[in-house]
């Protein structure tokens, strides 16, 4: 049986490489994001790539055919971490919730999805965000969509845009109409894949009344600013979903406060492939990328799964569509070189120390380690040479 061997030059499905000015690009955002976030008191941790598949895993909510799997000597089935919100409920479950609540909690790592085939979605990328664990009121909320804008602006984003929604609306919508959570599922994936189209025709192939129909249709207007929450009212029957809307009302009161509504749009058809979020979510988007470049929401039952009742809120931001929507990345720091001859090596070495001492960037190099002057000099925005008895500048 003949193997097809792999190029050296491969890289597994969907894995990219990050060459030098992408790199510094990634570097910067990340800084000036992790910052902003530091200023509201988060505090940063770490976990392991690798998480037991049992626990981690399973709590994810993310697809188990894009989970990486292996095992490890002892037979236990492991997972690259597939998102970072379960593995710090299990770090704060385990401990960090018994020393005190709430808890502000903040990362910024890879998480890894397989992909099925080549379609220009990474396998391996980069998130950063916070958890607010342990307040269950809106402030909490509050404060996270607050951040969220501060960060972006903070990263040199201008133009991006929050759509707010709640889980528990829709889900009461559909439960009331549909009857149980069989129907409401399907209806709940044309929205999360946003099919409108196929929604509508589902919504119309459905064995419900004209009434009932119209108002499943309507639900797909409620999108826009504040004067959503009041048509959205129409949509419900005595008290179901009142709590919803309720919510997201006292929520744009509070984001008002903060000055940050202008950033705020509703989406009551907004839904979630994260099976733990149980209330107010919401996406970023920004300067026409067409994916998200962020998400986030409360998940009040998430804890469950290790063991404690907490509620938390919290977003994550995706650096690479961050980047992207960011557009051309600023130009690197000037990089100087200073070429030397062994005669005159010392003195080069304290120039290129004192250079760096001002924040210069500045290579050091032996001109006998250099086969092309010429071309290795182009690199370089100032060039020195330390040669022989002489010092010459070009």
């Amino acid at each position: 049986m003949s193997v097809t061997k792999l190029f050296m030059f491969e890289k597994p499905l969907g894995m990219r490489d990050t060459l030098p000015v992408l790199y510094e690009a990634k570097m910067n955002t990340r800084n000036r994001m992790m910052k902003e976030i530091q200023g509201w008191g988060f505090q940063f941790l770490e976990t392991p790539a690798l998480e037991y598949y049992e626990t981690v895993g399973e709590a994810s909510a993310i697809l188990d055919q894009q989970l990486f799997k292996l095992l490890d000597q002892q037979g236990h089935t492991l997972v690259l971490r597939p998102d970072m919100t379960a593995p710090i409920a299990r770090v704060a479950a385990a401990k960090l919730l018994k020393q005190h609540s709430p808890l502000r909690l903040a990362y910024s790592a890879n998480v890894y999805r397989a992909q099925q085939r080549e379609g220009g979605r990474p396998a391996e990328f980069e998130q950063i965000g916070v958890e607010c664990i342990g307040d269950p009121t809106i402030s909490a909320d509050a404060e996270t969509i607050a951040l969220l804008a501060s960060a972006l602006e903070k990263a040199g984003l201008q133009h991006f845009q929050i759509s707010l929604g709640h889980i528990g609306f829709v889900q009461d919508v559909f439960i009331n109409i549909l009857g149980n959570e069989e129907r409401a599922s399907i209806c709940r994936k044309f929205l999360y894949e946003k099919n409108y189209v196929g929604y509508r025709e589902h919504v119309k192939s459905l064995p419900l009344s004209s009434i009932d129909k119209g108002r499943l249709l309507q639900l797909l207007t409620l999108r826009g600013r504040e004067n959503v929450l009041e048509k959205a009212e129409e949509l419900l029957e005595e008290n179901q979903g009142k709590q919803a809307l309720n919510q997201l009302k006292e929520l744009w009161q509070q984001l008002k406060e903060y000055d940050v509504e202008h950033f705020v749009t509703f989406d009551l058809t907004l839904v979630s492939h994260m099976s733990y979020y149980t209330g107010i979510l919401f996406e970023i988007y920004a300067n026409n990328i067409g994916f998200p470049i962020g998400n986030g929401g409360r998940y009040d039952r998430l804890f469950e799964k290790f063991g404690w009742n907490s509620p938390a809120t919290g977003f994550a931001i995706r650096i690479d569509r961050l980047l992207e929507a960011l557009g051309e990345p600023e130009s690197l720091q000037p990089i100087s070189c200073i070429l030397f001859s062994s005669e005159r090596k010392k003195e080069a070495i304290l120039t290129a120390k004192e250079m760096r001492s001002e924040g210069k960037r500045v290579v050091l190099q032996d001109i006998n380690g250099v086969s092309n002057l010429d071309l290795f000099t182009k690199s370089y925005a100032q060039v020195e040479y330390f040669l022989g008895t002489r010092k010459e500048e070009s």
